[in-house]
């Protein structure tokens, strides 16, 4: 079973590209994951300059990479759930480096506008802003069963 669940904040703004002769659209991001710490051992991590997080390598594809190079960006929290996947390769040096990243099936946007601390569900005011992005699709209150 390879099946990865993170929830964390974008350390800067996705990078999206294009594969040459596909057109398929791949965007890679790094999530910082905290690494729930209690506080006594974050306190003394964060004395000595460790980190007290984890930086998690992304890789989207399709158009859900296309979304979040289009509306992610640095600090936004977001849940992934994908699959690990390693990876190597020679250097121009002449050793092999090794890669370890998720690749994603998909990506939970949990916080949305400019500010931080706003609500992460949307408000009715922002239907038209999602009637343009592929699977989402304004409710109404009362089709909700609580």
């Amino acid at each position: 079973m390879n099946n990865v669940v993170l929830i964390g904040r974008l350390t800067k703004d996705p990078e999206l590209r294009y594969i040459p002769n596909t057109g398929t659209a791949v965007s890679t991001f790094t999530l910082a994951v905290d690494k729930g710490l209690s506080r006594e051992k974050k306190s003394e991590m964060e004395l000595k300059n460790q980190p007290t997080a984890d930086f998690i390598n992304i890789v989207v594809w399709g158009k859900v990479a296309e979304n979040c190079a289009n509306f992610l960006t640095k600090g936004k929290l977001v849940g992934v759930s994908g699959r690990i996947q390693t990876r190597n390769y020679e250097a121009k040096d002449g050793t092999r480096r090794y890669i370890t990243e998720v690749v994603a099936n998909s990506v939970e946007f949990l916080e949305w506008g400019d500010n931080a601390n706003k609500q992460s569900t949307p408000s009715n005011d922002d239907d038209d802003f999602f009637n343009g992005i592929d699977g989402f699709h304004p409710t109404d209150n009362d089709d909700i069963p609580f």
